[in-house]
C-alpha cells in the first residue's frame, strides 16, 4: 500500500485505467490478448449487431436498432456526398467503418470498469496512418503528378508560392499527428477527469461535489464520444477530397 494511503491520505491514479494488461497473465507481446484488443474486438461486435443483425428485418415501420442504423447510414452518406461529391461514394464504406468503429468504442469506454482503445496513441495513430496511407496513395494514382498541385497555391503571389509550398508540405504531412492525437487526446482527458472525481467522492466532505461532477463530466463525455468520432471522419472526408480534387 502506498504511504500517504497508510497515513490515511487520498491515492488514486487516473492513468491507470489505460495501462494495457494481457488477458491471461504474463508479459505482453505482439501476439498476446489485451484487454484492449477484447474492447476493440466488442466494438466490432457492437456493429454487427446495430448494422447486421438490427436492421435485417428492413420494416416499414423500423424497431429502434433499425432506426439508428438507418439514422448512422444516412448521416455519414450525406457527409460524404457534400464533401466529397458523388465521385466519393464509391469510397462510403471505408468512411463508414471508420466511424462506426470509432463512436463504438467511445461509447463502450463509457461503461464503468470497460477500456477504451481510442484513448492509446496506438490505435488512433493506426487508424490515422491508415487515412493517410490511402488517400497518398489515391491522389497520386487518380491525378498522377498533377497531385502534387495540392502543395502549389497558384491563385497566391508568385514570389510567395514557394514559400507557401513548403508549409503546404509540412502540414500535410503532420496530418497524421493532429488526426490521431486529437482523437486519443480527447478521450484519455475526459475519462482522466472523471476518475479523478470518483476519487474525490471517497472524502465525505466533498463526495456531493464530487458526484455532481462525475455526472456533468459523464454527460459531456457522451457527447465528446459522438463528437471526435465526427471530426475524426468529418476530416477524413477532407482529406479525401484533397486526394479526388487536388487543385487549389
Amino acid at each position: 500500500m502506498a504511504e500517504g494511503a497508510e497515513e490515511g491520505g487520498l491515492v488514486f491514479h487516473p492513468m491507470d485505467q489505460f495501462i494495457i494488461k494481457p488477458l491471461f497473465g504474463g508479459e505482453v507481446t505482439w501476439y498476446t490478448p489485451t484487454n484492449t484488443a477484447m474492447w476493440m474486438g466488442f466494438s466490432i461486435i457492437a456493429i454487427i449487431v446495430l448494422l447486421v443483425l438490427g436492421s435485417r428485418h428492413r420494416a416499414i415501420v423500423p424497431s429502434r436498432s433499425q432506426s439508428i442504423a438507418e439514422l448512422a447510414y444516412g448521416f455519414i452518406y450525406k457527409m460524404v456526398e457534400d464533401i466529397c461529391g458523388k465521385e466519393g461514394l464509391r469510397y462510403f464504406p471505408y468512411i463508414m467503418t471508420l466511424f462506426m468503429f470509432i463512436v463504438c468504442a467511445n461509447f463502450l469506454g463509457l461503461i464503468p470498469t470497460s477500456f477504451t482503445p481510442t484513448s492509446h496513441f496506438a490505435v488512433t495513430v493506426v487508424l490515422a496512418l491508415a487515412v493517410f496511407i490511402t488517400v497518398t496513395v489515391l491522389g497520386f494514382v487518380k491525378n498522377g503528378a498533377g497531385f502534387l498541385s495540392l502543395f502549389w497555391v497558384s491563385s497566391a503571389p508568385l514570389a510567395l508560392r514557394p514559400v507557401l509550398a513548403i508549409i503546404e508540405i509540412i502540414s500535410y504531412f503532420v496530418r497524421p499527428v493532429s488526426h490521431s492525437i486529437r482523437l486519443a487526446g480527447n478521450v484519455m482527458a475526459g475519462h482522466a477527469v472523471i476518475k479523478v472525481f470518483a476519487g474525490f467522492a471517497a472524502i465525505a466532505a466533498v463526495s456531493p461535489v464530487a458526484v455532481l461532477g462525475i455526472t456533468a463530466m459523464y454527460g459531456l463525455e457522451v457527447l465528446v464520444s459522438f463528437i471526435q468520432a465526427y471530426v475524426f471522419t468529418i476530416l477524413t472526408c477532407v482529406y479525401l477530397k484533397d486526394a479526388l480534387h487536388p487543385h487549389h
